[in-house]
């Protein structure tokens, strides 16, 4: 079934990429809250792919 926390923080961070300009910032908060709480139940594997999610955030 794979790590719970990891997939929920990718769809978070899916979200946040698509979503409007009117309602970035808040997607981006619970995409960035999402990382967080993942990050600590991750493997290193998938703490290296949340590095990346939370790379491509800022960018936004």
């Amino acid at each position: 079934m794979g790590n719970q926390l990891f997939q929920e923080a990718r769809r978070f961070v899916t979200m946040a990429k698509n979503a409007d300009p009117a309602n970035r910032e808040d997607a981006v908060a619970k995409a960035k809250n999402a990382l967080s709480s993942a990050y600590a139940n991750s493997t290193i594997a998938e703490q290296r792919q949340l590095q990346e999610m939370q790379q491509e955030l800022e960018q936004i």
